[in-house]
């Protein structure tokens, strides 16, 4: 054998299994299609948060928080509704979505600290919901944010997958990519694949995929902790669900290239049970980044409450199409009413008293206050006047953004901007959107309001961490004092796998059978983050790089019981 166990992949659920592993005395090889500068994963490029459930943050905060609200939200975001049957697709799913709650709220706090995983003062309110108590989202803020962004999360893992390669416990096979499972009497015995040619690309970008010789691995036990497929739009539009409409034309990217799904396919032609894949996590408030570094690289804009969302054709949109509150809910919106299947984009409006405050980018590159674990930084970002740097950087050289001085200006912006023009005649209709953005307006003058977003906007500032950090005093988007105004021209970014590998609590992979299949796991967003399928339908954010974590913890201590 040429390890204890192997494991496919080197992003965020690997690297932790392997760690457990490491920990127990186990030999382990590292099975990656990129080279070392990829190590982390997806990880590394996010803002990093992570769902925490009744933390001292949260209590300091003001936010009361328990198990209890926590798998009420959970499972009212999830709906699992594919329970019947002899091999139901959320038997596992289900299990290992509270599994994960019961996580969260125990002890995953203790248990980051003791990876060396800190934490800044800021909880976030995110997925705030459908308005229904029992339906999804979030009941309070548990959106906990790292030092580091997502390089303090994965980092620390991958430095000690690092550590035990010097040491002889870790075997890294960069720049292999894994074709086939090896079988020997039913039992995963190994891998085979082919070697690609050396490739000196930086973290992210894309690499070469010439084949320059072939291999294969054994050892007792395979873990695929590939990721998903949100790097593949080919895959994307092949899984995309008639419930959410029909694809847009056009998606921008929020993951590399490689993050193609191949070895989903691979496991499924292996005899291995895939579930759920229709189930997928899309934003759509992606903007083109202005400084890519894959093809088609997105950034999604973490908005407040207070921008105004209009269809592509200037209308604004109904909830539960409010800025932070159902990305799914809102992405059904854009892409299955009437009228609008054509368009692919759709607009925020505001102003830059907004911008200063509200707008937060993902990823740990747009974030160098957190990223960089400078505290100044960031209260002088987070609290003092003006945007941040990044977000100046996007306003100014965005090809996404127009910035006037009044509406008119702004309009005409927004429609030299419109990739679908309607014979000659403008697209948006100045009239139009100054009436509902006039009627808004008219909202602000007292305490209390009919308008959803208006009262939204208010019980978010009940909230001490958004007042101090997300959300604007209310006011008026046509005030010439909280000039100049601002469009954002807003995209479907593809993302997350939802569906995946069907595991047991213990992350051993079915067969098609349903049955256990000998020495093959899975973790991460390969195996649905849990069971093919933690989320359900729907995610309460924070809980990507968590699933992640948990899956490939779990399977970690799994294998190391049982070998």
């Amino acid at each position: 054998m040429d390890a204890d166990v192997i494991i496919i992949g080197g992003g965020l659920a690997g690297l932790v299994a392997s760690n457990e592993l490491v920990r127990a005395g186990k030999r382990v090889a590292i099975v990656e299609q990129e080279n070392a500068a990829n190590l982390g994963g997806q990880a590394f490029w996010s803002l990093g948060g992570l769902f925490l459930v009744d933390t001292p943050m949260q209590r300091r905060l003001g936010v009361k928080d328990s198990f209890e609200l926590a798998w009420q939200d959970w499972q009212g975001s999830a709906q699992w509704d594919r329970l019947s049957g002899p091999h139901p697709e959320d038997e596992w799913a289900q299990q290992w979505g509270r599994a994960y709650v019961e996580f969260a709220a125990g002890e995953k706090r203790a248990w980051l600290r003791e990876q060396g995983i800190r934490f800044t003062p800021l909880v976030g309110w995110a997925e705030r919901g459908d308005g229904r108590a029992g339906g999804h989202g979030n009941s309070v803020p548990r959106f906990h944010v790292p030092w580091g962004t997502g390089t303090g999360v994965s980092e620390p893992f991958a430095d000690k997958a690092r550590e035990a390669a010097s040491a002889g416990s870790v075997r890294f096979f960069f720049r292999h990519r894994v074709d086939a499972l090896m079988y020997d009497g039913g039992t995963v015995t190994g891998v085979r694949g082919v070697v690609l040619a050396p490739d000196g690309s930086p973290r992210g970008v894309s690499s070469n995929r010439n084949m320059v010789g072939g291999f294969e691995l054994r050892a007792q036990a395979v873990v695929v902790a590939s990721g998903g497929i949100g790097g593949s739009h080919e895959q994307v539009r092949r899984w995309w669900p008639d419930r959410l409409g029909t694809p847009p034309q056009k998606m921008v990217t929020g993951v590399p290239q490689h993050v193609d799904g191949r070895m989903l396919d691979i496991a499924d032609e292996s005899g291995v049970r895939l579930v759920n894949r229709d189930r997928m996590w899309h934003y759509t408030e992606g903007i083109q980044n202005w400084n890519p570094i894959w093809p088609d690289h997105a950034i999604r804009i973490l908005p407040g409450p207070s921008p105004l969302w209009f269809d592509a054709l200037g209308r604004r949109l109904p909830s539960p199409g409010l800025p932070g509150y159902d990305t799914l809910g809102t992405l059904r919106l854009l892409r299955t009413t009437p009228g609008l299947q054509q368009y692919s984009h759709s607009w925020f409006i505001l102003n830059q008293r907004i911008i200063e405050k509200e707008f937060a980018l993902s990823g740990s590159e747009q974030n160098p206050d957190i990223t960089n674990r400078d505290l100044k930084l960031l209260l002088r970002t987070r609290l003092g006047r003006g945007a941040g740097a990044p977000i100046e950087a996007f306003k100014e050289r965005g090809a996404d953004f127009v910035v006037a001085d009044n509406l008119a200006e702004l309009v005409r912006g927004m429609n030299a901007l419109t990739d679908e023009p309607l014979l000659d005649v403008p697209l948006l209709d100045e009239a139009l959107i100054r009436r509902q953005i006039e009627e808004r307006d008219a909202e602000i003058r007292n305490p209390y309001s009919k308008d959803i977003q208006v009262a939204g906007i208010r019980n978010s500032r009940r909230y001490l961490g958004d007042r101090l950090f997300r959300t604007v005093k209310p006011h008026r988007i046509l005030d010439p004092a909280a000039g100049p105004l601002i469009a954002v021209r807003l995209h479907v970014v593809t993302r997350k796998t939802l569906g995946g590998i069907q595991t047991n609590l213990s992350g051993q992979a079915l067969g098609h059978d349903g049955v256990p299949i000998p020495g093959l796991y899975a973790a991460g967003e390969a195996a649905g983050f849990g069971g093919g399928g933690a989320h359900g339908y729907n995610a309460l954010e924070g809980t990507f790089l968590g699933g992640c974590l948990f899956t490939g913890l779990t399977v970690g201590r799994a294998l190391a019981r049982t070998l």
